[in-house]
């Protein structure tokens, strides 16, 4: 099975004036989502797209900003590939980029082959396309993705007639509308509508399909929805502390599941510890909720490297461990002699807690207790995180073949993290926990890295 190769962010715009510098400006406050590639597409009688490899800020030119003239356009930052992508086709010329991905894809690739279709490099986006541009207009071809994929996307298709804009019917992947003077918007998240001082007015629905034009934002079709799927993570690491998602906000969600884990440390006959600390940045809003629950000193204890990106959405391991050590380094001074609550949002490998609690034992600290606000990963995402196998998963070399189902299997799994990262405790949010901490019911919400369960599958 192909690699998952998600980690991106969409963005489209339509606007009484040119409309290229607000693209660049919505995703520039997309890049977390994906530091790699990026692209914008903007429509004026024809397309004119360009892409780069590398960051928002870095590689758009006075050139670019030229060339990309219009008033409605998309724009598209990623981990993996180049987007938007732009075809001429029966449908005329087109543009579209999406966010999430596809399960089903090689099974697809190889019948549209059997048909005569060609394939380039048979990425997700270039299926996508295909399966659209077969139909007679973007909505119908929409409607065909629905039907033939299995996966998850947002999705923005830029056209003469305006931007489509389009969720799966299980919303895995967040998309957000936006509106202010003029313009009216869509975004992976809300923080890239908010910059532009623009109004969040609310997410798009699962199975929606929506035609953004000089007529404002409008439903064009609403597929039949099984049920919501939000990507948990999202709330726990994915999304931008300042992003409000599916009526949720990010920093509110993540405060709660920290003050879950301080509840839990109280129950238990609460730490003696001098402060609590967090691995920036996701990891922060966890240890400010557990600082409000448990009021113990907030203090800083890395110094954030704000020219480093995201370690754990590279592209390698290797690479992953080298942005680590460029993103963070000990303030030794606060951690001489302490003992520190450090709270992190989740551990995959395990690498980077393991060299986190070295460094600040290596510094001084005299203890350092590990606070994770996800329950511990135990299965691959199938629908868009960077989680591809379970070997890569630190939880399944402790438990290989099963799931945790009682308290005793999780402090058993606590304890041995624990001794291989040299922490002097370790410990998650439970998965009943986690849930009731981010306040969405869990009929609505995707927990397959967790508990294994597809939300696409009967119950």
């Amino acid at each position: 099975m192909r690699s998952i190769q998600e980690n991106c962010g969409v963005f489209g715009l339509y606007s009484d004036s040119e409309c290229v510098h607000d693209i660049i400006q919505g995703i520039d406050f997309l890049q977390h989502r994906g530091q790699e590639y990026c692209g914008i597409a903007t429509f004026n009688g024809a397309i004119h797209q360009v892409t780069h490899h590398g960051k928002v800020a870095h590689t758009f030119k006075y050139e670019d900003v030229e060339h990309l003239k219009g008033r409605w356009g998309i724009g598209h930052v990623s981990l993996w590939e180049r987007q938007p992508v732009r075809w001429q086709s029966q449908l005329g010329e087109i543009s579209m980029a999406f966010s999430g991905n596809i399960l089903n894809a090689e099974d697809l690739i190889s019948d549209m082959k059997m048909r005569g279709k060609a394939f380039y490099q048979g990425y997700n986006i270039e299926l996508i396309s295909k399966i659209i541009m077969e139909e007679t207009d973007v909505v119908a071809g929409i409607k065909a993705l629905a039907e033939k994929i299995e996966g998850a996307y947002s999705l923005v298709v830029l056209t003469g007639e305006g931007v489509y804009a389009a969720r799966d019917v299980y919303g895995f992947r967040p998309l957000i509308l936006g509106q202010g003077p003029g313009k009216y918007a869509v975004a992976s998240e809300s923080r890239a509508i908010q910059d532009l001082e623009m109004d969040t007015g609310r997410d798009v629905r699962p199975g929606e399909i929506l035609l953004i034009n000089d007529k404002g934002c409008h439903t064009v079709a609403q597929l039949d929805s099984p049920r919501a799927a939000h990507c948990a993570f999202e709330w726990a690491y994915t999304a931008s502390l300042d992003s409000i998602i599916d009526g949720v906000y990010v920093q509110e969600a993540r405060n709660r599941l920290g003050e879950s884990l301080a509840q839990r440390d109280m129950e238990e006959g609460g730490l003696e510890v001098d402060m609590v600390a967090a691995v920036p940045m996701s990891g922060i809003g966890h240890a400010l909720g557990y600082h409000r629950r448990s009021k113990i000193n907030y203090q800083e204890v890395f110094l954030y490297n704000r020219y480093a990106d995201r370690s754990y959405t590279q592209s390698s391991q290797m690479a992953r461990e080298k942005m680590a050590k460029r993103k963070l380094s000990v303030l030794r001074y606060a951690v001489q002699g302490k003992r520190i609550v450090l709270c992190d949002d989740s551990i995959v490998r395990g690498t980077q807690i393991l060299h986190k609690v070295r460094d600040l034992k290596s510094a001084g600290a005299k203890e350092v207790h590990v606070r994770i606000a996800c329950p511990p990963l135990m299965y691959p995402c199938d629908f868009g995180i960077s989680t591809r196998s379970y070997k890569e998963l630190a939880a399944r070399r402790y438990w290989k073949d099963a799931d945790i189902t009682s308290t005793d299997q999780l402090k058993g799994l606590e304890a041995w993290i624990a001794d291989q990262t040299g922490a002097d405790s370790v410990a998650y949010n439970s998965l009943d926990a986690f849930v009731a901490a981010l306040g969405i019911p869990k009929t609505e919400l995707c927990l397959k890295c967790f508990d294994g369960i597809r939300p696409t599958e009967p119950a």
